[in-house]
């Protein structure tokens, strides 16, 4: 079943368009893995925001917690392979992506989850995209940034210092080589005053 509002709804996405991908800059990390960043990569990214925070259909998510369940804090959608995607930037940018990172992934980028995150309550946890291929072999995830300004957080899995990265409207990082596996990454709460925010996270086919 295809989730969200069909694309033809949308038409074009007015003042919204993708810089070239050139000037992207790779920063090594430790064992293998690498992240690439490039600030302001989606031109007119207020306007693609206020989009998908109207029509997507966003849901909450409840996880069992040690002995009790508990509201995820943010809200969710998730678009599988043969879904339409809700904007077609979103198309664009994971076919813009997908080209630009064939010699090194091998394969395109197949699915998009998006998350909104309300103000600087939400929040998401130390993790790594390890549900299925991520846990086993190198892969990438892009993540397309709308919205507020907020940190992205990374460390070494099992602890160790972390790296702050600032993520502000139409920014793209992507985690690469290793990262899911040896590499945490989190949103972290914040008690400053935060406008909402919605990140894009592209992925291949099997990673979750």
């Amino acid at each position: 079943m295809t989730m969200g509002l069909q694309g033809s709804l949308f038409g074009a996405t007015e003042n919204a368009f993708l810089r070239p991908l050139r000037g992207i800059r790779r920063t090594p990390l430790s064992d293998g893995a690498w992240i690439d960043v490039l600030p302001g990569w989606l031109a007119g990214a207020d306007t693609v925001f206020e989009r998908l925070r109207d029509h997507v259909p966003w849901h909450a998510e409840r996880r069992r917690m040690y002995d009790r369940m508990v509201d995820v804090p943010r809200l969710l959608c998730f678009y599988d392979e043969d879904d339409e995607l809700p904007d077609p930037v979103l198309a664009e940018a994971r076919e813009a992506l997908s080209r630009y990172y064939a010699g090194e992934l091998g394969e395109p980028f197949r699915t998009a989850g998006l998350c909104l995150y309300r103000d600087g309550r939400d929040s998401v946890a130390w993790h790594g995209d390890t549900i299925g291929r991520g846990s086993r072999e190198d892969t990438m995830v892009a993540i397309l940034s709308v919205g507020a300004p907020r940190s992205l957080l990374l460390r070494p899995r099992g602890g160790g210092p972390a790296i702050r990265q600032a993520l502000g409207p139409g920014d793209l990082i992507v985690m690469g080589g290793s990262c899911q596996r040896t590499w945490e990454h989190a949103i972290p709460k914040t008690g400053k005053p935060v406008g909402p925010r919605i990140s894009i996270q592209f992925r291949p086919h099997g990673v979750r």
